[in-house]
């Protein structure tokens, strides 16, 4: 079984029950009572136990969901060497972070993050493959990449999402890590019909409240072609990306398009330091 690169620093794994973890915060309240009483019976039936992917086949388990999400529900185009699984380059580079079902073992949630010393070794960041981020660079020592975030369509919940993020924020904290930088991606089906009029008029939104400094701005490797679609569709950003700006997070340019996973993503940065205060002393009680 084959050893994958342990994280910078040694982290303990955590376990989460979601009735203690606060809901809502991080996505917007479900939209029946039915709904949100779905949702709780869920969540409390549900102990979560997160942790590091530590060997190959727990990475495998991330690549699955990855992949049942991505291609079967999203119907994104993989070119895979692994059928079944969601394998790029830049994977045996990562620390794969994983939230299990303590009650069966399996892996519902996921998210990858590369750190400065393993970008190097990569060759450089995913985010790279879509923009130039040479505004980054004062920033890239202490930045951690975020991607291929998901979550099993039957666990949709906040507890997921806050589980992640509290794991993601004791790395941030042990490493001495200062910004994360990423892609998130805006599907490119509205309505049933394949359209950028969706994504670029939630570009159009979040650009007018959440733009970043100039000085930080991105520039798409290959562009979505934000002037030919209607911007003015009355639609709202996925619940990661509402998460993000939440939580400090700033949008640094256009949306790129990807093809393969028919989506248009936009570049995002959070640093520790733009976090509201009451995010900072919940995840990392400063």
């Amino acid at each position: 079984m084959k050893d994958i690169p342990v994280p910078t620093l040694a982290l303990s794994p955590t376990q989460l029950m979601p009735s203690q973890l606060p809901r809502g915060s991080l996505h917007p309240s479900l939209p029946t009572p039915l709904a949100k009483a779905d949702e709780e019976r869920q969540t409390q039936s549900s102990a979560l136990k997160v942790s590091w992917a530590k060997h190959l086949d727990e990475v495998r388990e991330a690549q699955r969901l990855r992949y049942a999400v991505f291609a079967d529900e999203m119907g994104a185009r993989l070119s895979n060497t692994l059928p079944g699984h969601d394998v790029d380059r830049f994977d045996d580079f990562c620390e794969h972070l994983l939230v299990r079902d303590e009650a069966t073992d399996q892996v519902v949630g996921t998210y990858r993050l590369l750190t400065p010393v393993q970008a190097k070794r990569a060759g450089g960041l995913y985010t790279q493959t879509e923009f130039n981020i040479d505004a980054l660079s004062s920033l890239t020592s202490k930045m951690v990449e975020l991607g291929r975030s998901c979550v099993h369509a039957d666990y949709r919940h906040g507890a997921v999402i806050m589980a992640l993020w509290g794991a993601l924020a004791q790395f941030m904290q042990r490493n001495q890590l200062s910004s994360m930088v990423g892609c998130a991606s805006i599907p490119m089906l509205h309505q049933g019909r394949v359209s950028g009029d969706a994504a670029v008029s939630i570009w159009h939104q979040v650009s007018q409240t959440h733009l970043a400094d100039q000085k930080w701005h991105v520039f798409a490797h290959t562009p979505l072609p934000v002037t030919q679609f209607d911007l003015a569709l009355n639609v709202e950003p996925p619940a990661l990306i509402k998460g993000y700006l939440r939580l400090g997070a700033r949008v640094l340019g256009a949306p790129a398009w990807d093809p393969d996973f028919n989506t248009a993503d936009l570049p995002m940065l959070l640093r520790i330091e733009d976090m509201p205060s009451r995010y900072r002393k919940h995840f990392l009680g400063a």
